[in-house]
């Protein structure tokens, strides 16, 4: 066994030095199941955490596949199997866990990000009702995107868009690209604005319409806007572009405050809508399906020892994974 482990939190994290791959045991909690992780994907939070987002120390990761080896009675039925896993472990007792919203209960653990070892490792521990079981129409490095495509689907049960709407996600990166072909689904017609050429070529690709986030376009010309870009720029951005009483989704998460004026949002009555992790089942059928595509995202994977090129590749490129 063996896990890639961030020693320390804060600046210095971009450095060699405060993380390394540690050989040893993986600690399987009471009452969960032991994963063999297959795959495990790098999105912008695990860089920002590198940053000291959340303060995290230990094992990153929460975006993976894997294949249960052991698991408690009751939940035998789960070995052998490839699974994904919702990163959220709650309480099991509180107003939130009982109403199934463990993402939001206060003493919460989460995947690589909050109080739990990640998926960063050749094996994970999480609870069986976590876990998805993967169809096999779904590859291993497609199922690495069922979690993001989740937290894309997350925007439906929260903003009601419907074949009328016009939307701009403010973003060309692998989570812009995700959320574009989601809202897509909807009919509403979409627009992904970014700055780097190649990867508005892949959103073209899809299908997506797309601009320059710098081109001359019109303030107040969307119903909704959708803040992608992991940047402080990108909110004030999405806030300029969405129309009076429109609505503008956070999904950035990152290290650092976000400097905005917030006067215009009074004014034009728009509304802010935080928005984080969704629904795999919803995910997974539209990966199945093919109405999300996945294989042009894909950049590159590499060995879990090989990790510093793999984080300098995921700055840049689309998706990268590790494989431990």
């Amino acid at each position: 066994m063996k896990s890639l482990v961030i020693e320390t939190n804060g600046p210095e994290t971009t450095r060699s030095d405060p993380v390394r791959v540690a050989p040893g045991e993986i600690e399987i909690r009471s009452g969960e199941c032991r994963v063999a992780v297959r795959r495990a994907g790098i999105c912008g939070t695990d860089l920002q955490i590198l940053e000291g987002y959340a303060g995290f120390a230990g094992v990153p990761g929460h975006e993976f596949i894997g294949t249960v080896e052991t698991a408690p009675p009751g939940d035998r039925h789960w070995l052998g199997q490839r699974v994904v896993g919702e990163i959220n472990v709650g309480c099991g007792d509180c107003d939130w866990c009982r109403s199934e919203t463990a993402n939001h209960c206060p003493g919460r653990t989460v995947l690589g990000i909050v109080g739990r070892a990640g998926a960063f490792a050749s094996h994970l521990s999480l609870p069986a009702g976590n876990f998805h079981a993967v169809p096999d129409a779904i590859s291993d490095e497609a199922a690495v995107l069922v979690e993001p495509t989740a937290a894309a689907c997350e925007i439906l049960t929260q903003v009601d868009i419907g074949p009328r709407a016009t939307v701009a996600v403010v973003g060309d990166g692998r989570m812009a690209l995700l959320v574009g072909q989601v809202i897509r689904t909807t009919g509403a017609t979409v627009t992904v604005l970014g700055k780097h050429d190649r990867k508005l070529q892949v959103a073209k690709d899809l299908g997506l319409t797309v601009g320059r986030s710098t081109d001359d376009i019109p303030t107040s010309s969307f119903d909704v806007t959708v803040d992608v870009t992991g940047h402080p720029a990108g909110l004030t951005r999405a806030m300029e572009l969405v129309r009076p009483r429109g609505t503008v989704v956070m999904k950035s998460t990152f290290h650092g405050e976000t400097p905005i004026t917030l006067w215009p949002a009074i004014v034009d009555e728009i509304t802010l809508v935080g928005s984080r992790c969704g629904p795999f089942a919803e995910a997974i059928a539209l990966l199945s399906s093919g109405r999300v595509e996945t294989a042009p995202l894909l950049a590159a994977t590499y060995a879990l020892e090989e990790f510093e090129a793999a984080f300098t590749a995921a700055r840049t490129e689309l998706k990268v994974m590790l494989r431990p």
